[in-house]
């Protein structure tokens, strides 16, 4: 008999609103969510590998800025990181704008992925690296994932790198756990705040790999261990 999770599930919309309720009823400031869902980032990648180079690839929206801030965290901890932005650098605005800043004054290396000339330089940086961090697309997205996105994800799946995903692996859709087209598999999935409906449902929980959710905070959600 298959264990059933105890975790609480909630639909894309659902989150949402949670996020909104810890912002405008208990006056959490949003970019304090972000910081704790980046700090928690940064704990599960030290833990998934103890060397070797870390490769963040980063979006411009918030799951993007939760990439900057476990950048930052894995800096200060002496870890060797380095970010690849898919999105021109000034994309990045609010608070995931705020976090992009902090990692550029650290100098942590960020390649600009809309340049094409830097497609060789990130399948080198790829090979060179122990994990890559997805921190591209969040629970925000319903469309199917285009080129040349899609072929960035594709080359990270084939470079045969563990993948930890940063709340559902890029591509995934939060609810129907379906492919958007194409979703990067990924070895763990940091899911932020609560568990999404997809990361349960297939192909949703294959692609997720391991499960684990990350407190960011939320007042009424209690944090339990992975699955």
């Amino acid at each position: 008999m298959t264990k059933k999770s105890s975790f609480v599930t909630v639909s894309v919309k659902e989150m949402k609103a949670l996020d909104r309720e810890a912002v405008e009823k208990f006056g959490m400031p949003s970019i304090l969510l972000m910081e704790n869902a980046g700090r928690g980032i940064a704990a599960l990648a030290s833990g998934m590998v103890r060397k070797g180079k870390i490769l963040i690839v980063c979006g411009k929206g918030n799951n993007g800025g939760d990439g900057f801030v476990a950048a930052r965290h894995l800096a200060s901890r002496g870890r060797d990181v380095e970010i690849a932005l898919l999105a021109l650098p000034e994309s990045p605005d609010g608070d995931a704008g705020v976090n992009y800043f902090i990692v550029k004054a650290m100098k942590i290396p960020v390649l600009e992925l809309w340049k094409e000339s830097a497609l060789k330089m990130f399948q080198e940086k790829l090979a060179a690296s122990a994990l890559v961090i997805d921190s591209v697309l969040g629970v925000g997205v319903s469309k199917p994932v285009q080129e040349p996105l899609k072929r960035l994800l594709q080359l990270i799946e084939s470079s045969g790198k563990p993948v930890l995903a940063v709340d559902l692996p890029s591509g995934l859709d939060g609810d129907t756990g379906r492919m958007l087209g194409y979703a990067l598999p990924a070895a763990m999935t940091a899911t932020l705040g609560a568990v999404k409906q997809g990361l349960i449902k297939p192909p949703g929980r294959k692609l997720a790999g391991k499960v684990v959710l990350v407190d960011i905070g939320l007042p009424r959600l209690t944090p339990r261990a992975g699955f």
